[in-house]
């Protein structure tokens, strides 16, 4: 793989890759906007289907047709459907995770945001891993929502997991941002840090007001006792 400008700055791929060819890589560490630095096990991202939490494996068998897996990783959610015999293609903007995923047989590998046109549509769109935190905020949210309807066949659903973040904040922090789930990121690797961006994380009660008003049914499927839960959307 040839380095270039994207990958320079792909320092979260940086260290999946190193660990894919390795077997081992440093310390990655995760800066956050409200104050902790979290230390992320980069073996967790190549986990089989014996180490899927219950909430990953309820979504993993609930998923159908053709799939497309958004912000795929190393592509173990990928690799198991592919495995269960189900049509899946795999999406990524980390060059690292792209030629991961191609060294680990997926063929159908998209390297490219979910914002720029897909190459088809789709039955189910698959965002684990609290993969809807790729639309960074609530606008980004409201966006997604309303473009997704063109991304699936009719009948489709949307797949994804999600938590209340609360927890996180006191009542005067809460007040300093305008939605608790709008959380500021920037990997550290070695000695180089990525840009920071922007994730988010959406309760229960907000996400079932803002599917409502684009027109989406939501149902909850699961939770756990960590305010996390796995929803389905779709769209009548």
């Amino acid at each position: 793989m040839h380095k270039s400008e994207d990958t320079a700055a792909d320092v979260y791929g940086r260290a999946l890759y190193d660990y894919f060819l390795n077997g081992k890589a440093d310390n990655l560490y995760l800066n956050t906007s409200y104050g902790e630095v979290e230390e992320m096990p980069v073996d967790w991202f190549f986990r089989d289907e014996e180490d899927f939490p219950e909430l990953e494996a309820q979504a993993l068998n609930a998923a159908f047709g053709k799939i497309l897996d958004i912000g795929a990783g190393v592509g173990s959610h990928a690799i198991y459907l592919h495995e269960q015999g189900k049509n899946v293609d795999a999406l990524d903007l980390s060059p690292f995770c792209i030629e991961i995923m191609k060294q680990r047989g997926l063929s159908q590998v998209y390297h490219q945001s979910f914002w720029e046109p897909l190459p088809t549509k789709y039955n189910t769109l698959l965002l684990l891993m609290n993969g809807i935190g790729i639309v960074n905020n609530l606008e980004g949210l409201r966006k997604f929502l309303t473009q997704a309807k063109e991304w699936l066949l009719p009948g489709g659903q949307i797949l994804f997991d999600s938590s209340d973040l609360s927890y996180l904040y006191d009542d005067i922090k809460l007040n300093q941002y305008p939605y608790k789930g709008e959380i500021q990121y920037q990997y550290q690797y070695r000695r180089q840090k990525g840009e920071w961006f922007s994730w988010l994380y959406v309760d229960q009660q907000t996400m079932s007001r803002f599917a409502s008003e684009a027109g989406w049914h939501m149902q909850i499927l699961t939770e756990d006792n960590n305010d996390q839960y796995l929803a389905r959307l779709v769209h009548p």
